[in-house]
C-alpha cells in the first residue's frame, strides 16, 4: 500500500490541479541521513503519486539549499541536479515535488489553472523572500497577477516547538504582494509523530514528506 496523502480542500477547486503532501510511511527505517531517507522512500512517494492519478508523470525536483531561487521546469536546461527551493510550470502532465520535515512547502497556484508552483520555505528561506520570488515568477510565467493566486502552507513546525513562526511570516509576505486567499498550515510536525516527520523532534535522522502538485487538464 502506498503511504497516505492529504489533500487540501482550498486547492480542490482550481482547474485541473492535483496536489497533495505525502505523509509518514510507517513500513520503512527512515533514522538515517537524508539522502538514505530518501532512497528509501522515493518508491512509497512515486506510488503515492500513482495512486492520485499521476501515473507516467515526471516527477520535478531540485536540490534544495534553503535559498531564494525559483526555477521553471518548463525550460529545457531543466535538471533536478540544479540547486533551487521553488519550481514553477505552466506545462500540463508534470510534477512538481518538494520534499520537507518541518519546513514548510508551499503551494501558490493559479485559481483559473493557467501555471502552478512549489517553493521550500523553513526559517532561512522564509527570511530571503522565496515565497515573494515564487508568486512574481508564477505570475510572470502564466499571465495571472496575485490576486488571480490561492497559497497553501503545508503542515509545519511552529511554536511553541520551534522559536520562529516562519509561517506566519510567510502569510505576511504573500499578503503584501496582493494574494488574498492564504491558507495557513493546518498542523504542526512537531506534534503527531505517527502522521508527520520531525527533523527537529527526531534530531535530524528522519524521513522527508513530498509535497506535490500538477497539473493534468482543464
Amino acid at each position: 500500500m502506498p503511504p497516505a496523502v492529504e489533500r487540501f480542500p482550498a486547492l480542490e477547486g482550481v482547474p485541473g490541479l492535483v496536489g497533495g503532501f505525502v505523509l509518514r510511511d510507517p513500513s520503512v527505517d527512515v533514522a538515517v541521513e537524508r539522502n538514505e531517507a530518501l532512497s528509501r522512500l522515493a518508491a512509497g512517494h512515486r506510488a503515492a503519486l500513482d495512486n492520485c492519478g499521476l501515473a507516467g508523470m515526471p516527477l520535478a525536483t531540485v536540490t534544495q539549499v534553503h535559498g531564494d531561487r525559483v526555477l521553471a521546469c518548463d525550460d529545457a536546461n531543466f535538471s533536478s541536479a540544479c540547486e533551487a527551493d521553488a519550481l514553477v510550470t505552466t506545462t500540463r502532465h508534470r510534477v512538481l515535488g518538494i520534499h520537507v520535515a518541518d519546513c514548510a512547502a508551499v503551494f501558490i497556484v493559479d485559481r483559473l489553472g493557467r501555471g502552478i508552483a512549489l517553493a521550500h520555505s523553513g526559517r532561512q528561506g522564509t527570511a530571503l523572500g522565496i515565497v515573494t520570488r515564487t508568486i512574481e515568477s508564477l505570475c510572470t510565467r502564466c499571465g495571472a497577477c496575485p490576486a488571480d493566486l490561492v497559497l497553501q502552507i503545508s503542515p509545519c513546525i511552529g511554536p511553541p516547538d520551534y522559536e520562529i513562526d516562519f509561517a506566519a511570516e510567510i502569510l505576511s509576505q504573500a499578503i503584501a504582494c496582493g494574494v488574498h486567499d492564504c491558507i495557513a498550515p493546518p498542523a504542526s510536525t512537531a506534534t503527531n509523530l505517527q502522521r508527520y516527520y520531525s527533523y527537529r523532534i527526531e534530531k535530524g535522522r528522519t524521513g522527508r514528506h513530498l509535497a506535490f502538485a500538477a497539473l493534468v487538464s482543464r
